[in-house]
């Protein structure tokens, strides 16, 4: 599959994507959502991708939306505008694999919200983050008043999105937007180093630990709990439940298949 506003590439376990619009500062478009979902389509019925890694090309993660393709919007292609990029990022974040963000720069508005969606967001010391669409007159439209307020809490979500305030990449770790901070220039090696890392996992219990954390946002305790047991009980019928416990007892590295 070709695309024309990104860059896919397979490697050994996972696959990294990278917006690339740099002449754009990577804004969201139509197009750049379109080749992003086909993306997403292509990892879901590859099962040898067993992580993602999504970046920016150039000097920002992702600028934020496409004005001009904004601008023409009204009431009714409004809602379109909005709907069509939350179902992509809803479906990013729906993957069943571990998807990082690494976060090269600006990272406003969509591009933030963008960033949101991943499971884990590691930033470049040079990284701005934030939603400023308070400064266009509009509200975001890709789930900023929501993911933000789950990851930074109501008081500071409130403040971010009435103000369009950014912060920098430290601030962004202190009020847990994203998990690690590092130098412009070790940002992808320590990107790939983690996504290796986590390849080495059972592909079953990497899976059904993303559910189980990612239910936790939406069950009440007592409910989270029930799932989070209903997914033990399926993973210990799993071969790799059998390896991972006989390798341990028997002192070796496992060898997990993903079945």
């Amino acid at each position: 599959m070709e695309f024309t506003t990104i860059k896919f590439e397979k490697k050994a376990g996972y696959a990294i994507i990278t917006l690339n619009r740099p002449d754009k500062l990577n804004a969201l478009n139509n197009q750049l959502f379109t080749d992003l979902d086909n993306a997403i389509k292509v990892i879901e019925l590859d099962t040898d991708i067993r992580a993602l890694l999504l970046t920016g090309e150039g000097k920002a993660f992702a600028a934020g939306a496409d004005i001009k393709e904004l601008n023409a919007c009204d009431g009714t292609t409004g809602k379109d505008f909005s709907a069509f990029g939350s179902k992509v990022m809803a479906r990013l974040e729906a993957l069943r694999i571990p998807v990082l963000a690494a976060v090269n720069g600006f990272a406003l508005g969509g591009g933030c919200e963008l960033a949101m969606a991943c499971h884990i967001r590691y930033a470049s010391t040079n990284a701005k983050m934030g939603q400023p669409e308070v400064n266009l007159g509009i509200l975001p439209g890709y789930g900023g008043t929501q993911r933000l307020t789950r990851l930074v809490g109501v008081a500071k979500s409130m403040e971010l999105n009435i103000t369009g305030d950014m912060v920098g990449a430290e601030e962004a770790k202190r009020i847990g937007l994203v998990n690690e901070v590092y130098d412009e220039s070790e940002l992808i090696e320590k990107s790939i180093a983690f996504i290796e890392k986590v390849i080495t996992k059972s592909p079953i219990a990497i899976a059904a630990i993303i559910d189980s954390v990612r239910s936790s946002t939406k069950l009440l305790l007592e409910d989270g709990l029930e799932y989070e047991s209903q997914k033990f009980g399926e993973v210990c019928g799993s071969q790799d439940f059998k390896e991972g416990t006989l390798a341990f007892l028997e002192k070796r590295k496992a060898n997990f298949i993903g079945k």
